[in-house]
């Protein structure tokens, strides 16, 4: 027989059985479409969460007290940083600066539409102005860059621009109402790779002091090192230092020193450990999916075991009945593959419209991998010859007096 002719026969076959085929593939689209979009989101997640912590660069360490809950860094913090941390972070050696920051939650109101949203203060020192806004980088898209000691003004993220919440679009010059103070935006930032950034409102540090009643309290604090070769040694000092002063020991600090590195190392543990669970999950969806499609091809030779008789009967050899049968099995896997791959794409695109939507933002990117997506298919095709491999084996054996005799 010609393969043309198996695959008619394996496909005619398919058909006959709509249901009971779809049913055997659910298991494979499901394994296959989980890998598919999991990995196709996993480069863009990555760049992504890599692109949070881009707002500070290497010569930079994040400071600030363990936090009870959700909510801007340091404002959940049961202990605060005060100045006396700062004073005592500047004398550490290989800090060549310390920057107070504070980010709180705030009402802003604009076309007499509220919503809460992220506010941060820029300090007075115009270095450490110039640093916040060098690690940012951020650019101008309209307007200027909110002066140091600039009262009465504020800078807003790219996001504010692009937001339909308000149903009136928010240009340099327009006023906002900010905890029921109006302010003056000056400026609008370009697009970051860091959606917190985007999201964000800057004013002077006054200004915020006086609108959320904070007291002599930091919420962190960013030190700037001498050498960016000796972050690591710097941030170990600094833990060094203040875990002296607050008499605590090893492993019970109420407080991290944090640099970039390390952010993004804990965020990628966190990932990889995600993409274990997934892929776990993927490969329980397969061998469900190889079980039933075994059980399919045992049941489908019970039907058909006249069938193979009157084959045989009529000169088919044992290799004949096991490459049919093979061949069906291995559509059954192939189709499954092709169905869950572009469905795995699909979910990959959903999930990063989804995202970018609500950061209002193109913060995560699906990387369509044609590796991947063949390999996926190719894997899958590879579950359903394997998996139909012993039932169509001893379809084969059958002798044709006995298979007509059934």
């Amino acid at each position: 027989m010609a393969t043309s002719d198996f695959l008619k026969l394996s496909f005619n076959s398919l058909k006959r059985r709509k249901l009971r085929t779809g049913l055997t593939m659910l298991g494979i689209i499901i394994g296959i479409a989980a890998v598919v979009a999991l990995i196709s989101l996993g480069d863009g997640l990555r760049t992504a969460v890599t692109g949070q912590f881009s707002s500070l660069s290497a010569d930079k360490l994040t400071i600030q007290n363990a936090g009870t809950g959700f909510g801007p860094p340091g404002s959940t913090s049961v202990r605060k940083l005060t100045e006396h941390d700062l004073k005592l972070i500047k004398s550490v050696s290989g800090v060549d600066y310390a920057v107070p920051r504070m980010i709180r939650m705030g009402k802003f109101e604009y076309n007499d539409v509220a919503s809460f949203r992220y506010i941060a203060d820029l300090p007075n020192d115009q270095k450490a102005a110039d640093i916040i806004y060098g690690s940012y980088d951020a650019k101008i898209d309209s307007g200027r860059l909110l002066k140091p000691g600039e009262n009465g003004k504020i800078l807003l993220g790219h996001s504010f621009q692009n937001d339909q919440e308000f149903g009136k679009e928010i240009v340099a010059g327009s006023k906002v109402m900010i905890q029921g103070k109006s302010f003056e935006v000056v400026g609008i930032l370009k697009e970051s790779s860091s959606f917190q950034l985007n999201l964000v409102g800057i004013m002077s540090t006054e200004d915020l002091k006086s609108l959320l009643n904070i007291g002599d309290e930091i919420d962190l604090i960013v030190a700037q090192v001498a050498d960016p070769k000796q972050a690591e040694d710097v941030a170990k000092r600094i833990e060094s230092r203040i875990r002296r002063d607050r008499d605590e020991k090893i492993g019970e600090e109420d407080f991290s020193v944090q640099t970039p590195l390390q952010a993004i190392s804990s965020v990628n543990t966190v990932l990889n450990i995600i993409n274990l669970i997934v892929t776990g999950i993927a490969a329980i969806s397969l061998l469900i999916g190889g079980i039933g499609i075994a059980n399919t091809m045992y049941t489908s030779i019970m039907e058909r075991t006249r069938e193979i008789g009157t084959m045989k009967a009529v000169g088919a050899k044992n290799r004949d009945i096991l490459t049919m049968f093979v061949i069906e099995s291995g559509l059954i896997g192939l189709i499954g593959g092709i169905v869950g791959a572009f469905i795995g794409l699909g979910m990959a695109f959903t999930a990063s419209g989804i995202a970018n939507a609500a950061f209002g933002s193109n913060i995560l990117a699906v990387s369509v991998s044609y590796p991947l997506l063949f390999g996926a298919i190719g894997f899958s095709f590879g579950i359903g010859i394997i998996s139909g491999f012993i039932p169509s084996f001893q379809a084969s054996k059958l002798k044709p007096v006995d298979a007509l005799r059934s």
